[in-house]
C-alpha cells in the first residue's frame, strides 16, 4: 500500500504525537515494510497520529473512549452519511448552535436517540469549533469545552475523511472499544505494540485525563507497566510514550538501558503560560537497532 499523506488525524487530541513522528519512527524495531508482516496494536488510539503515519496492513486499534471509537467506525462504515451531517453542522455553526449541540449529552433521552452517525458528527463538530481544539469531559462524562470563536473552522475536511475511510477499509484494521489490557490480549511474538496512555502528571496541578471520565491514575500506570512486562514475555516489541517524571522512570527502571528522551511542545493547555517545550520519555523493550526475526 502506498503512503497517503491525507491519511492523518481527523481530530485534535490531547497528547497527539504528530510532532514526534520522526523520533518515533527512528526508534521503531524494524522498517515499516517488515512491520507489515506482523500485527500493529495501539490500545490508546486518541487522534491516531502514529497509526495513520505508519499505515500498516494489519492493526488492532482501541480506546476506552466509546465516543472516539464510534467516530472511527463511522468514518469507515458510513462516510457519506457523516459528511451530510457535518455539512449540516457547518451551515448552522454559531455560538448559540454550538451550545445547543454540546448540551445534548446532558439530555439522556435525547442523546440516546441519536444515531451513531449523529454522535460521530457531533464529536467532530465540537472538536473543530471548541476552544483550543480540546476534547474534555467533566466527572459526569459531559463535554464541557467552551465555544472557540473561529472565523472559518474546517468542519468538513472531506479529503482527509475520504482518505482515512479508504485506508480503514483497504487494510485489515480492527476497531475496538475496550480496556487497554483487553485490546492487546491476542498480541503475539513479533507484533509491535505502541502505548500512548494519558500521561502521568508532571505536577500536582497537571492532568491529561480529562478526555475520559474514567481517568488514569498511578494505579492504572502500574497496571499498564505489568501489561508491558507481559507483552515483553510474549516476545512482542513494545514502545511506550509518557511524561519524563521520576515516577515513570522508577516504574520502568528495568528498561532504563532503552530509555529515549524526546522533546515536544504542548499547545492545547487552556493557559498559554502552561504551553511550551517539555521532555517526554519513550520506553522500549528492545534495542533501537534490534530487528524482529
Amino acid at each position: 500500500m502506498t503512503h497517503n499523506k491525507l491519511v492523518r488525524p481527523f481530530l485534535k487530541w490531547a497528547g497527539g504525537k504528530r510532532q514526534l513522528l520522526p523520533e518515533i519512527e527512528s526508534y521503531l524495531p524494524i522498517d515499516r515494510a517488515t512491520l507489515s508482516k506482523h500485527t500493529y496494536y495501539e490500545p490508546f488510539i486518541g487522534g491516531g497520529a502514529v497509526f495513520f503515519h505508519l499505515q500498516l496492513k494489519k492493526a488492532v486499534v482501541s480506546d476506552s473512549n466509546q465516543e472516539l471509537i464510534n467516530c472511527y467506525k463511522t468514518i469507515k462504515d458510513s462516510l457519506d452519511d457523516l459528511i451530510v451531517e457535518l455539512t449540516r453542522h457547518q451551515e448552522n455553526n454559531s455560538q448559540e448552535y454550538y451550545y445547543s449541540i454540546r448540551k445534548l449529552d446532558r439530555l439522556a433521552q435525547k442523546y440516546a436517540s441519536l444515531s451513531p452517525v449523529e454522535k460521530a458528527a457531533r464529536i467532530i463538530y465540537l472538536n473543530k469549533t471548541c476552544y483550543n481544539g480540546l476534547f474534555r469531559v467533566n466527572s459526569q462524562g459531559q463535554f464541557n469545552v467552551p465555544y472557540g470563536r473561529y472565523k472559518n473552522p474546517n468542519i468538513v475536511d472531506e479529503a482527509v475523511l475520504k482518505a482515512v475511510s479508504k485506508y480503514l477499509n483497504k487494510s485489515q484494521v480492527k476497531l475496538v472499544n475496550a480496556d487497554f489490557a483487553e485490546a492487546v490480549k491476542d498480541a503475539k511474538k513479533g507484533d509491535f505494540v505502541y502505548l500512548d496512555p494519558p500521561y502521568h502528571p508532571v505536577s500536582n496541578t497537571a492532568s491529561f485525563t480529562g478526555y475520559d471520565v474514567n481517568g488514569f491514575n498511578q494505579k492504572e500506570q502500574i497496571r499498564l507497566k505489568k501489561m508491558f512486562d507481559a507483552l515483553t514475555d510474549r516476545g512482542c516489541k513494545v514502545m511506550l510514550s509518557n511524561s519524563y517524571t521520576d515516577f515513570i522512570k522508577d516504574l520502568y527502571q528495568d528498561y532504563q538501558d532503552n530509555f529515549q528522551i524526546v522533546s515536544s511542545t504542548r499547545n492545547i493547555n487552556s493557559k498559554a503560560s502552561k504551553r511550551g517545550w517539555v521532555d517526554e520519555i519513550l520506553v522500549l523493550n528492545y534495542s533501537p537497532k534490534e530487528k524482529i526475526k
